[in-house]
């Protein structure tokens, strides 16, 4: 197991750092260079935070979407928005991309989801019956499945193409903040305000493991390409890794000033990126 320390510190931001994501070539964090540690590109168009910003699996868009109740879909290289996409009624908290690129899924505080066409910007399905406000979202690796987490303390698994909710987990003493698929399909991991991580079994939807050292809420958290680590970050200003296997806690990074937003994982591996309320972001290697 690689040990993780603090490799670089990128200031640039003059709020809260709400998400970060590695580009799928593992150059970019959002706007900024991983080897220079500058600002390469800046986005400029929505009214209101920025609640989620995600690569397209190509690398060559990025899909946003904020409080000002828009996603925009924007060219990487030049920064220019191509497309606006509006629908919600609400806060749209949280949007991914289909493994092929070719639809995304966002959630709002209107208790809705909704499957969009990125090319005719239509939306082709709804999802409904979360019963508060719908905080993370995913695809599963094969793109047939959507995770939804929810303020209502509750995990859903849907039918892709049918909108039918095949499965409700449930078992939280606090909102659901994060869900991630395992990188096989099988498992479903989920961070929640009652300081625990869970993963649960996708086909019975029994709950497997349970995480717990966070002092305070975990607000993300994300598995590493081999389906053997789980790296997550919390309000108790930690990021800590995890054995899958054991449950074991491997190693704590510190170093952040504030709470601690958002954790993405390179794809290969090597690298961890993370935002925090004290307007940086930390590259761990």
């Amino acid at each position: 197991m690689k040990y993780f320390k603090l490799l670089r510190i990128l200031q640039g931001h003059n709020g809260v750092i709400r998400c970060v994501k590695f580009s799928p070539d593992d150059t970019l964090i959002k706007i900024w260079d991983i080897e220079s540690g500058k600002s390469i590109q800046t986005f400029k168009g929505h009214n209101d935070y920025v609640r989620a910003a995600e690569f397209s699996p190509d690398g060559n868009t990025i899909i946003s979407c904020s409080d000002d109740k828009t996603i925009r879909l924007w060219n990487v290289n030049t920064g220019k928005e191509l497309k606006r996409f509006e629908g919600h009624k609400r806060l749209i908290l949280d949007i991914s991309f289909s493994p092929d690129g070719s639809h995304f899924i966002s959630c709002s505080s209107d208790k809705t989801i909704q499957l969009w066409n990125i090319h005719s910007g239509k939306i082709i399905q709804k999802f409904l019956g979360h019963t508060s406000e719908i905080w993370d979202i995913k695809f599963s690796p094969n793109g047939q499945i959507i995770g939804s987490s929810s303020h209502d303390e509750t995990i859903a698994l849907w039918n892709v193409k049918t909108g039918e909710r095949l499965k409700q987990l449930s078992g939280y003493l606090g909102h659901v903040t994060s869900i991630n698929f395992s990188p096989d399909g099988q498992f479903i991991m989920s961070s929640s305000f009652d300081k625990t991580i869970r993963i649960w079994d996708i086909q019975s939807g029994i709950q497997l493991h349970t995480f717990e050292g966070h002092l305070d809420y975990i607000t993300d958290a994300k598995y590493f390409p081999n389906g053997q680590t789980i790296v997550s970050c919390s309000n108790d200003n930690t990021i800590r890794l995890w054995d899958v296997k054991s449950g074991q806690e491997i190693q704590t990074l510190l170093g952040h000033l504030h709470y601690i937003k958002c954790v993405d994982v390179s794809p290969d591996g090597n690298a961890i990126v993370s935002g925090s309320f004290d307007k940086t972001i930390r590259i761990w290697c």
